[in-house]
């Protein structure tokens, strides 16, 4: 069945609790993206980032995560108007999930977010499962994070169609049923902003600060 975790961010004015957390009912893996890096650097939170740039993300059914308080305090940045809808609390800039439409029902959480930070989501939901998009990572990609790793893409897509399925893209902790549009309030950064934060990330960032 799984075990029920607490989400939170940095101040404890936003909660939540994801139910039925296991290595069987989630997908956890490292992501090196280049956006990834990027939305953390736009909330202030590079701090979140491991070494080579790395965002541990647990992947969860949108309706195994619930908001029980601070709702108020949620907003969304889009880095382009096409991108990942990345989620965070606007009180202390905690990233609180990722996802995309719920036509593909998945939230991807930062570890951190979790009460107890990675290590307590270590007893629940395992270890990482593999890392990714490694191309991007700062310095020398980690080992097994570039190239296609089929194993680690058909887990994920097993999950979401198993999701799908089984109806636990509803209720969305972020998007109306009806209408399929976000609940809470989206900037899409512009074209200067995205180029701003890109010198920031990837093998070989620099030192800047994002203005």
């Amino acid at each position: 069945m799984g075990g029920q975790v607490e989400l939170r961010c940095r101040c404890g004015s936003v909660r939540a609790v994801v139910a039925g957390v296991s290595p069987q009912t989630v997908n956890r893996v490292v992501c090196y993206c280049d956006d990834c890096q990027a939305f953390l650097h736009q909330l202030g939170r590079a701090d979140l980032l491991n070494a080579k740039g790395g965002s541990d993300i647990v992947q969860v059914a949108p309706s195994t995560l619930a908001f029980v308080q601070g709702q108020d305090r949620i907003a969304g940045i889009r880095l382009s108007p096409k991108g990942l809808y990345r989620w965070y609390a606007s009180c202390c800039n905690a990233p609180i999930g990722n996802t995309l439409t719920p036509t593909i029902p998945f939230v991807g959480i930062i570890a951190q977010a979790f009460a107890g930070g990675a290590s307590a989501v270590d007893e629940v939901a395992g270890a990482p499962v593999g890392a990714i998009l490694g191309k991007y990572a700062v310095g020398e990609p980690p080992p097994g994070s570039t190239g296609l790793n089929l194993p680690l893409i058909l887990r994920a897509i097993g999950k979401v169609l198993s999701w799908k399925v089984r109806g636990k893209t509803w209720p969305h902790p972020f998007f109306k049923r009806e209408a399929q549009q976000p609940i809470y309030p989206i900037t899409v950064l512009s074209r200067e902003q995205r180029d701003a934060l890109r010198p920031l990330c990837g093998p070989r960032p620099n030192e800047q600060t994002v203005p």
